[in-house]
């Protein structure tokens, strides 16, 4: 029973995906570099009901798409286990950072008695170095011994215990070198002191422990900085609800127990736990999450809400249109975590040389150590050279140029709203070269305004007012909005699509839609006129004048585009007149209308054919299959469901802003890994060098390779200015890149 009931556990932690695999995540707190990603991922690559794995180097997880979701992710796990890296499966309900929390405040304690250790033996050391010698030394050899020993026991454990997994698994890692020259300094130092020698390392060993703990302790702070838009979401994540039963009592649900259609009840200061609807009560809501706006927003019945947003003031009900696994929330978290999962050129090339890197470094420390033995004949100084050369060259800073990059790229495009759905994305929004923009719900609202026009007679707007109220389609919201007022009683309502609504007032028809449609009854008007019309049987034909309204920030976009050099085009499916009044206020390079979705493809691919490299911002259904033909994509949040899949980026606000801040953290994104490849490729030619010529002792080599990590790290996430600014509006685009 024990082990069924674990079995169930594991498989309520495996969501069923779009795809009809189970997907689910698993925390690998061992994977420490770039060549641990590809041991993971070959480890998992041939493993039972495992379709694909990719690990994630900042948040230490590996993403598992399994055969189905009855699949049990425990044969990856113990695949995992088997090659020295213990794995555990994520529980969506708790916070993602307790355990990097944890491995932090254990690095610190280390930290801590290592630092102790070096001040009392360096102390120590000075006396020796000072002058002292014969039973004087002696006596302060055995002292830094008594010191030593229990210090490199505790401050040691997070690297014996790490190469030790190793070893058991058959693998090499960073952590091997650096126990070993620590463990070979102790040993040559305890066997000095007990034949009375005149050198000892213990000074050198645990020196090396503390530097090494202070690169690691500050590698993790920088790396939870990294990834603190994706571990701060799970802080908004309710842990359940109050759910209403039938008979009007109340239980307490946990999160992964709330299912659609039940009904919640949240009280005032409570967050909502999953994606729903208001049935009853009146509120306020912080919805900073979603729209950016921290002003409280009212809120009634029929509202939606999403997960993750804070109830300010009233109780209300709401029903659950989605489990907490596919809420806004969690999808947004996914989106986060995704951002270091493409592999784009970039990341492949790490990952490549990662490969590469380790053999090649063991075969130049072995060549060293031979090399300093022919030459010298003494294998005591020739071993710690080797020790130098193995220590120094650690891949980590290479392993790290890519990752640390995307992942701080997404968190500041999470906080301007913008969702990244893949690392390679950004990469390929760096080199753009032409922006198509798409029309209605892109470069306007796709709310439709009615301006004036309409029929003189009050009696007659109070027909239109409720031919409009009854008709779904976003004009007749539009004109119903204009007229305002009580609608008149109408009867056999009947709507047709393509040319607008009817029914029948006192005998007459009246009808409201297509100019040619409405003028079958109407007397006078012009076939070809735009905008919708109303008329009564035998009456008069009336226009009603409708305008869009640009998205804020559309002219702006416009024009920093072309202001840095690119082509911009206006790709519609609207009809003449529609486009030519939003050209008007805006300045294209190409303005085509009428397209059909063949058609947008067609264009996208004959720019491709042009050797452009196209962003393609769209919102709507048929924008779709452009969106994912295009080079990169994006849709707002407003966008259509198929929208929003096959889009690179989802803008979640309102505004055209986000579209130049993503391009503008992007090319800074490009332009950071350029700059991270070439401090890892300096660094190494400076440095090993010098240690296969003996000039870097360990304690040397440990401080170069964690600050060459730190360095890397703190390139990644430093803040800077954006690349794109707004002609008129520098300011606007000023803050973080």
């Amino acid at each position: 029973m024990p082990g069924e009931f674990r079995r169930a556990e594991r498989l309520g932690r495996v969501r069923k995906g779009d795809d009809g695999h189970g997907h689910c995540r698993l925390s690998v707190p061992d994977i420490s570099c770039g060549k641990c990603i590809g041991a993971v991922e070959r480890a998992l690559s041939d493993c039972e009901g495992v379709v694909a794995a990719r690990a994630n180097l900042t948040l230490r997880q590996v993403a598992l798409i399994l055969r189905s979701p009855e699949t049990d992710p425990r044969p990856a796990m113990q695949r995992l286990q088997a090659k020295g890296y213990p794995a555990t499966l994520i529980d969506l309900a708790a916070p993602e950072d307790s355990k990097a929390d944890d491995a932090a405040s254990g690095l610190l304690r280390c930290l801590a008695v290592a630092g102790f250790g070096a001040t009392n033996i360096m102390l120590l050391s000075v006396s020796v170095w000072s002058g002292a010698e014969g039973a004087s030394r002696d006596v302060f050899h055995m002292i830094s011994a008594l010191i030593a020993l229990p210090v490199v026991a505790y401050a040691g454990r997070p690297f014996f215990a790490s190469a030790l997994t190793a070893l058991r698994g058959g693998r090499l890692n960073m952590d091997v070198p650096i126990s070993l020259a620590v463990l070979l300094a102790t040993a040559i130092s305890l066997f000095e002191t007990a034949m009375q020698g005149p050198h000892v390392y213990f000074d050198a060993a645990v020196v090396l422990l503390f530097f090494l703990l202070v690169g690691r302790y500050l590698d993790q702070l920088m790396r939870a900085k990294a990834r603190s838009a994706v571990t701060s979401l799970a802080r908004l994540a309710a842990r359940g609800a109050m759910r209403e039963l039938p008979d009007g009592s109340t239980a307490y649900l946990g999160l992964d127990d709330i299912r659609p259609d039940m009904v919640l009840q949240i009280a005032p200061g409570e967050r909502i736990p999953v994606d729903g609807c208001i049935l009853d009560g009146a509120t306020d809501l912080d919805r900073s999450l979603v729209t950016g706006e921290h002003a409280p927003a009212s809120a009634g019945p029929g509202v939606a809400i999403e997960a993750g947003i804070l109830n300010l003031t009233g109780a209300i009900r709401m029903r659950v249109l989605r489990p907490a696994e596919t809420s806004f929330l969690a999808e947004i978290s996914r989106m986060l975590a995704a951002a270091e999962q493409g592999r784009g050129a970039y990341v492949r090339i790490a990952d490549r040389a990662a490969r590469l890197y380790a053999p090649v470094v063991h075969l130049l420390a072995a060549l060293t150590f031979a090399g300093w033995v022919i030459a010298t004949g003494a294998w005591y100084p020739s071993l710690f050279t080797a020790i130098s050369v193995l220590i120094i060259t650690c891949p980590c800073a290479l392993g790290l140029a890519v990752p640390v990059v995307h992942v701080s790229a997404a968190g500041r495009l999470f906080r301007e709203g913008i969702m990244m759905k893949d690392g390679s994305a950004l990469e390929r929004l760096a080199t753009i070269d032409c922006a198509v923009f798409d029309k209605t719900g892109t470069v306007t609202t796709g709310t439709p305004v009615v301006t004036g026009g309409g029929p003189d007679a009050a009696e007659d707007r109070a027909v239109a007012a409720a031919l409009a109220a009854r008709s779904l389609h976003p004009a007749s919201r539009a004109i119903a909005a204009y007229i305002g007022g009580p609608p008149a009683p109408v009867d056999h309502l009947r709507e047709t699509p393509g040319c607008g609504i009817e029914a029948v007032v006192a005998g007459r028809r009246a009808r409201l839609g297509r100019h040619a449609w409405v003028m079958e009854i109407a007397t006078g008007g012009h076939a070809d006129a735009s905008g919708p019309a109303f008329a009564l049987e035998g009456g008069p034909l009336s226009t009603f004048t409708v305008s869009e309204t640009l998205r804020e920030g559309a002219a702006d976009a416009v024009a920093a585009f072309q202001a840095a050099g690119m082509r911009v085009e206006l790709l519609s499916g609207d009809g003449p007149e529609a486009v030519e009044a939003i050209v008007r206020n805006l300045h294209f390079d190409a303005v085509r209308h009428g397209a059909t979705p063949a058609q947008k493809i067609a264009h996208l691919e004959a720019l491709r054919a042009e050797g452009r490299r196209v962003l393609m911002v769209g919102d709507g259904l048929n924008d779709a299959a452009a969106l994912a033909a295009a080079h990169v994509s994006m849709a707002p949040g407003s966008a259509s469901d198929a929208g929003r899949m096959a889009a690179a980026f989802v803008l979640t606000r309102e505004g055209f802003a986000a579209v130049t801040t993503a391009y503008g953290t992007a090319r800074r994104a490009a332009r950071q890994v350029r700059q991270n490849f070439g401090i890892a490729i300096a660094y190494n030619c400076i440095v090993i060098p010098l240690a296969v010529a003996g000039f870097v002792t360990p304690l040397v080599a440990a401080l170069a390779m964690s600050g060459s990590s730190i360095v890397v790290v703190a390139n990644s996430i430093r803040p800077g200015r954006r690349t794109l600014t707004t002609p008129g509006n520098p300011a606007a685009q000023e803050g973080y890149a």
